[in-house]
């Protein structure tokens, strides 16, 4: 059987009580409760990016969405490749151990202090390989934050300048991820970063800044040629491992306290099919 439950009237703010006990008429803009204040524009976020970060990218499709975001995201700081180990202690912080950061391909949690060129250190790994173009480590692609994450020394050693492509031999040092002799499968857990940040070096690095014209093919064994693959790869890999809060808070730090620019593709995935 239902029971009737007497209505909770919402207590009245002070000022209209007292009013109201003392026979005192109050406008209706006085008893109302008053909303809190809404933020300056320029704190406003959505949920894919700062409000008008891509207005004019807005409407387009196929070349002149590219052309759109290379304008945007070329808006940035650079950093010197010194500058990018501090960077990197903040952008890559293990959300579980603030002393720590989290390793690209192992997934180790591990001393933000050890990094360095020793076997079990860390270091800075080109996710696009700094000889596919041969642009080394030149302030611009060479120190990216959008593609360079930590890294065990050993295990970036073993993918070298590898192009990206399924299958190969389980590296012993990284479970999960595959090598032969011309490509590198990262473990899955990542594969959609990996394609993400591939995917925007090729939009941000048209060849109209002193750098070489950098462009994902769906070709392996690309040598120093300013193209790395393999494109239809990357592509179902951004698809399979969507973007996770670790990657978007990455994302959100590099524009907000680094390069103040963005990766489109983890603010509009879908925009991957768009670009490629």
């Amino acid at each position: 059987m239902s029971v009737l439950r007497p209505q909770r009237l919402k207590p009245l703010p002070l000022i209209a009580a007292g009013a109201v006990i003392a026979g005192i008429a109050l406008p209706a803009s006085a008893i109302a409760t008053q909303a809190p204040p809404k933020p300056p524009v320029a704190a406003q976020q959505t949920a894919d990016g700062p409000d008008d970060y891509y207005k004019d990218a807005e409407g387009k499709t196929g070349p002149e969405l590219k052309k759109a975001l290379h304008t945007i995201i070329s808006d940035q700081t650079k950093l010197s490749y010194d500058e990018v180990w501090d960077a990197l202690k903040v952008t890559d912080e293990d959300p579980q151990n603030s002393s720590n950061v989290i390793l690209l391909y192992t997934g180790r949690s591990q001393s933000k202090d050890s990094n360095g060129t020793g076997n079990d250190d860390w270091n800075r790994e080109h996710v696009w390989a700094k000889s596919h173009g041969d642009f080394g480590t030149a302030t611009g692609p060479g120190t990216d934050l959008h593609h360079l994450r930590p890294a065990d020394v050993t295990v970036n050693s073993t993918r070298n300048n590898k192009d990206f492509d399924e299958g190969g031999q389980e590296v012993e040092e990284a479970p999960g991820n595959y090598t032969d002799e011309d490509s590198w499968e990262p473990r899955d857990e990542v594969k959609g970063d990996v394609a993400r940040m591939i995917l925007y070096m090729g939009v941000r690095y048209d060849g109209d800044d002193d750098f070489p014209d950098l462009e994902p093919n769906d070709k392996v064994d690309n040598g120093k040629a300013p193209h790395i693959g393999r494109l239809s790869v990357l592509k179902e890999w951004s698809k399979q491992d969507p973007p996770d809060d670790f990657e978007k808070k990455r994302n959100d730090l590099i524009f907000e306290k680094f390069q103040h620019n963005r990766n489109p593709f983890i603010d509009h995935p879908e925009w991957v099919n768009e670009v490629y």
